[in-house]
């Protein structure tokens, strides 16, 4: 499985720009590019020590390709656990494929997907966990998924696994130290002990798969469906959040025909606004196909805001207002709901402290003043559960890590079962090993070719 060719790959995004990294990686990476390279020193770039960068020319035979900047990282000191060069040059379009072609030319290969990444798991640089953690470091796009990717990213979710699957397997092997010995009828493994480390080790399971419920919001994001009447000021209220203007507004009833989506980041959290199309009952065919998405969105949405025009209501709307609000959590009892007033700016306080009177929790804004939007964030903000991320606790956001807690603990539980009821030892052997299995997936202390092809296909080539 060690790989013995040299690769090559563009490492900046594909396209012009002030300058691109051209990454070669592979035992000739350093041969390979040294007769390319003139160094306005006149140096060998195959002799200078490793961590140096040099400046000079790149050359296809005679012919001046760039001036660049060539930054070399000799035996395992790199990235990939092999030499490895990079090459910075201007960033022409023209320029990079020049050099990379000359470098395929003189025997490099095209990079697949991910492949300095892979080259640096299987050389020892990352475990797997560390190396999906790149991925998801590269697609960060807020401060707590930034933060999530870049802790597992050093090894702070592998080295609580690697601690429970050592340990397991010190007494895993004492088990089976025993069924050598069964006849004498001796015990190496201390029950007692035993006992505590399995306790311990299923507490730290259901910390890792409760926290995947944190950590999946965080790395997608939090959708968020606005639904309400026609012409309550849905749209108005996405714009005022994206502060910008994302949705067409007018006094139109019905003018949102299909949903709009967009995002926002509050707070390091990544939310996903979706404006819906008016709830009413109606005989247009279009509109009717846009009432039926916003009941599918409602489906999709974590939260919903359930949002009602103030300066409209009565005392019969206030009552239908009721009916609507308890239908939406009779239907849909585990989405948190928020009740919005919008226009409140114009209502006297008479009718603001009797809205408040009859609808519990209900928050009161000006999506076209500006008033009241601030405060809705926060209140968002308050059903994502991050002490965890302020603690700097390990945060499960991958769904292969998840599959695979759930399967060790299910095997760890069996354990339990065998310690409670007296089992033999060589059954509890069975499912230790299969929940030693388990952790190891996570680390990539086992692995499969298929595995590792459909991890690192979702990686962008140059990384």
């Amino acid at each position: 499985m060690i790989p013995q060719d040299t690769i090559v790959a563009l490492a900046t995004p594909a396209g012009a720009g002030a300058i691109a990294i051209i990454r070669i990686s592979g035992n000739d990476a350093i041969g390979t590019c040294a007769p390319l390279f003139r160094s306005i020193r006149g140096k060998d770039l195959s002799k200078q020590k490793s961590h140096t960068i040099h400046l000079g020319h790149i050359l296809d035979g005679e012919r001046v390709l760039d001036e660049v900047l060539v930054s070399i990282f000799k035996g395992t000191n790199s990235y990939t656990g092999e030499p490895t060069v990079e090459i910075s040059c201007h960033g022409s379009s023209y320029i990079q494929q020049e050099i990379i072609q000359l470098l395929l030319r003189k025997g490099c290969r095209a990079a697949n997907a991910g492949e300095f990444t892979l080259r640096a798991f299987i050389n020892g640089k990352l475990d797997l966990s560390q190396a999906e953690a790149v991925a998801d470091l590269i697609a960060s796009d807020s401060e707590a998924s930034h933060q999530i990717a870049l802790q597992q990213m050093r090894g702070g979710f592998s080295n609580e696994i690697k601690k429970l699957r050592d340990e397991l397997l010190n007494f895993a092997s004492l088990i089976e130290l025993e069924l050598d010995f069964a006849e004498e009828d001796v015990e190496f493994a201390n029950r007692t002990q035993f006992q505590d480390l399995i306790s311990r080790i299923t507490k730290v399971l259901k910390r890792l798969i409760d926290s995947f419920a944190v950590g999946n919001v965080i790395k997608n994001g939090i959708p968020v469906a606005i639904v309400g009447e026609p012409n309550v000021g849905k749209s108005t209220l996405l714009n005022a959040l994206l502060n910008e203007e994302r949705a067409i507004v007018s006094d139109i009833a019905g003018t949102t025909r299909d949903t709009i989506e967009d995002e926002i980041n509050i707070g390091g959290i990544g939310f996903r606004f979706i404006d819906t199309a008016g709830i009413r009952d109606t005989k247009d065919v279009v509109e009717s196909i846009g009432i039926k998405k916003t009941f599918e969105k409602i489906e999709q949405a974590q939260v919903v805001i359930y949002l009602v025009d103030s300066s409209e209501l009565t005392v019969d709307s206030l009552k239908q207002l009721k009916t609507e609000i308890g239908k939406i959590k009779n239907k849909y009892p585990q989405k948190p709901l928020i009740v919005v007033a919008n226009k409140v700016d114009k209502l006297n306080d008479g009718q603001i402290s009797t809205l408040q009177s009859e609808i519990e929790n209900i928050h009161l804004l000006s999506a076209k003043q500006n008033i009241g939007v601030e405060e809705l964030q926060n209140k968002l903000l308050e059903f994502v559960n991050t002490g965890a991320l302020r603690n700097d606790e390990t945060i499960v956001t991958n769904s292969r890590h998840y599959d695979a807690l759930l399967k060790a603990l299910e095997e760890i539980q069996k354990v339990q079962y065998g310690i409670d009821n007296g089992l033999s030892g060589d059954l509890m052997a069975i499912d230790i090993r299969q929940a030693l299995y388990h952790f190891g997936e996570i680390t990539g202390e086992i692995t499969s070719d298929d595995l590792l092809g459909n991890i690192f296909a979702n990686f962008c080539i140059g990384k």
